[in-house]
């Protein structure tokens, strides 16, 4: 069974910094990237960023370029998104999910996803 699993998210005051984590199972690691969305109240899910299979690359929305950064652990099969200066327009639910990673990847093309995270930047 494929399982994602996000860390707790949490309340950041604008212009800090929060690291999510997604556990990942079930799957072979090496060979599927592993992208990271959001979604707030009313929007629609929107792409974060993602990092490719085997050390590929990784991609990142204009949303998220500068201030958020994916890297990943492969022997823990754990994908990280570090966040940094916050802005309140950030507070979303975050999932993590499993699928195929290019420059505009969409949700469509990820398979699995985990449940989610509150993150809430408070101004």
């Amino acid at each position: 069974e494929v399982r994602l699993v996000e860390s707790v998210g949490g309340l950041v005051q604008a212009g800090g910094s929060l690291r999510l984590s997604c556990a990942t199972s079930g799957f072979t690691f090496d060979d599927w990237a592993v992208g990271w969305f959001r979604q707030a109240p009313g929007k629609e899910r929107e792409a974060v960023g993602c990092i490719a299979s085997r050390d590929s690359g990784s991609y990142y929305a204009d949303i998220a370029k500068g201030r958020f950064f994916i890297s990943k652990n492969n022997a823990q099969k754990t994908v990280y998104l570090q966040m940094f200066s916050l802005k309140p327009e950030d507070t979303a639910v975050y999932y993590c999910a499993q699928g195929s990673c290019f420059s505009n990847s969409r949700p469509a093309d990820f398979l699995s996803w985990g449940q989610g995270t509150q993150v809430t930047v408070s101004s």
